[in-house]
């Protein structure tokens, strides 16, 4: 092996080596293998200088040549002969000994060989990039590597414009790539280079002009085409037998087809099968259910090309037309997700967004567990922007409103680090927040809001962003934390004073309420809570002195409410309170706080449970 490279390279890369045993070295090329071995293995390595050509001028040289215009351009060299010539070259015969190498391996179809030695003659004179010949026998072996993108690149010179050679290969690998319309538009270019090809070399390229005219929706002309082709070559007979389909003569389409079955290789075999199914489903031959399950046992047994993209939209057509929404955006998925879709992905996309939005509006009749599913196995496909926002906000109020509360907190994780950014995040952190505390986390809670931090938000939003993480706090035992947190919010003390009420710290509530008493008068019920509870905090304390002035300040404010009695209770002298009576004012309290929306945080005690129980 180690021989064999050095015979064909002689250079840092490596080269191909040529199938089958490597042949002897004939006796009186030894000495020559040694000068070029020494050549090769510089006595003391030096710094290599960027795109320094080791054998420079041959790319001139190549320019000079007329340009492979036709398969004679592709002349074969015998094995023995290919190696014995490589040998022997010297330094200034090194490049044009494997260029006639490199021609003979295009001619052989073996294009992977091809590309390592022409790889290797640029490395050695980067100026053989600009050459169209070198251009055009890269292309054609990149071509023959099934790499069309690549080739099309190479073939895009403009010298190789109206080559025939050249239209001959790029024509090809438009047809391969599926680029119908293209391909087509290189046949008149390329005839001359089909017509000097003889008998079966012709093959591979009348199939590709085939297929390019079938995908341009032309099967008559396709079946032209192929008329030119062997009778029993299975590739030919593979479009024959699709293009029979397409003009709606399904016997011979399946005649052809079967023979594919029969002498084709594994690609041309799933494909017939492919091919079949797609004739029945247009011929409506096959029940959609049974076409299914065929697709679904292809799908199993191979995977990636053409073959998988077709059974891919396939199966997207039977089950949309099923009604069969989670099927349907799997396979569409799969299409976005994993294959190139040319000018047909908008379209695709599109198409796979209004499907995905209807099943998840709230009016489908999905059951809600699936619907969240369905978000979660195909949340790529949601719409962009507003859109796409609206339908996850929609949804994770229906998981709320069903208390699946850690549900939506993660499908709005999803949006707060993947979708929003900068000053968006500040709400919908809040909210995630939230939700987190419902569902007993509130240490995901705090990390949601620590995530997003860095934002200059609004003064507003930064206030929404502390009472919650208040809340996270507390329930986390960090009471400290939380009542700082609340230093330089406009309702912080109401918030603190109900996180006093939950802790009996009945010392802190007096001395907060103090200063969040209302004005005497009118009251509601968030103001009546609170000078019920600076009562009982004042009672709990014994101070009958301050427990009097607060029943004259306020008893005619409670004259005339419902919780008169329970006033009345609660700011009698403490020796003299009925314990029953007590009992009673204490359950008639009125349910509002002064902590507002809070509250209902500060009530997910679970997660303190939780969290020490850990």
């Amino acid at each position: 092996m180690a021989k064999a490279t050095a015979l064909l390279l002689l250079a840092t890369a490596a080269a191909p080596i040529p199938h089958g045993p490597a042949p002897a070295v004939p006796a009186d090329t030894q000495a020559g293998v040694t000068q070029m071995a020494a050549e090769a293995t510089p006595a003391a390595p030096a710094p290599a200088l960027p795109h320094l050509a080791r054998f420079p001028g041959f790319a001139a040289a190549l320019a000079e040549q007329p340009v492979i215009t036709g398969p004679d351009g592709w002349p074969a060299l015998g094995y023995q002969d290919a190696w014995t010539a490589l040998a022997q070259a010297t330094p200034g015969t090194r490049q044009a000994t494997r260029w006639d190498y490199a021609r003979s391996l295009v001619g052989s179809e073996r294009g992977a060989e091809a590309l390592g030695v022409l790889d290797v003659m640029k490395s050695d004179d980067p100026d053989l990039g600009l050459v169209p010949a070198w251009q055009l026998a890269r292309g054609a072996a990149l071509a023959q590597m099934g790499r069309y993108a690549d080739a099309l690149d190479a073939l895009g010179g403009g010298a190789l414009d109206s080559n025939p050679e050249a239209c001959l290969w790029r024509m090809r690998s438009m047809a391969e790539a599926g680029l119908a319309a293209q391909a087509l538009t290189q046949v008149d270019c390329a005839l001359p280079a089909i017509n000097a090809r003889p008998g079966r070399q012709r093959t591979p390229f009348i199939v590709a002009a085939a297929r390019a005219a079938l995908g341009a929706g032309r099967p008559q002309q396709a079946l032209a085409w192929l008329a030119h082709a062997p009778d029993r070559d299975p590739g030919a007979n593979l479009y024959r037998g699709r293009a029979y389909f397409a003009l709606g003569q399904t016997q011979p389409a399946r005649l052809r087809l079967d023979r594919v079955m029969l002498s084709g290789n594994a690609e041309q075999k799933v494909d017939a099968q492919l091919s079949q199914l797609e004739g029945g489903v247009a011929g409506h031959t096959i029940a959609p259910a049974e076409a299914l399950k065929q697709l679904d046992h292809l799908r199993f047994t191979w995977r990636g090309g053409d073959i998988e993209q077709r059974a891919l939209q396939l199966t997207v057509q039977l089950s949309a037309a099923g009604n069969d929404t989670r099927r349907s955006l799997a396979a569409g998925a799969s299409l976005f997700r994993y294959f190139n879709l040319g000018s047909t992905a908008a379209p695709t996309i599109a198409a796979l967004q209004a499907k995905f939005t209807a099943a998840l509006a709230p009016d489908s009749g999905m059951p809600l567990d699936q619907a969240a599913g369905l978000y979660w196995e195909f949340r790529d496909l949601a719409p962009a922007g507003a859109e796409g926002d609206l339908l996850v906000n929609r949804l994770a109020d229906r998981l709320q409103a069903a208390s699946l509360y850690g549900r939506a907190a993660e499908l709005l994780q999803y949006q707060l680090s993947a979708r929003a950014q900068d000053i968006t995040q500040g709400p919908l952190s809040v909210r995630v927040a939230s939700l987190y505390i419902l569902d007993g986390r509130p240490d995901r809670a705090l990390k949601a809001l620590r995530d997003t931090e860095g934002t200059a938000y609004p003064q507003a939003m930064t206030w929404d962003r502390h009472r919650v993480e208040a809340a996270a706090l507390h329930l986390l035992g960090r009471t400290s934390e939380a009542l700082a947190v609340l230093q330089d919010v406009p309702d912080g003390n109401r918030i603190r004073s109900e996180i006093f009420w939950r802790k009996h710290d009945w010392t802190s509530l007096v001395a907060t309420d103090d200063a969040e008493l209302p004005k005497p008068g009118s009251l509601n019920d968030v103001e009546q809570a609170l000078v019920l509870r600076h009562a009982i905090g004042l009672a709990m304390l014994g101070r009958e002195d301050a427990l009097s002035r607060l029943k004259l300040r306020y008893n005619a404010s409670f004259a005339r409410l419902r919780t008169a009695a329970t006033f009345d209770v609660l700011t009698r002298p403490v020796g003299s309170i009925d314990p029953a009576a007590l009992s009673k004012a204490m359950g008639s309290l009125p349910a509002a706080s002064p902590a507002g929306p809070i509250a209902d945080l500060l009530d997910a005690d679970a997660g303190v449970a939780k969290l020490s129980g850990a």
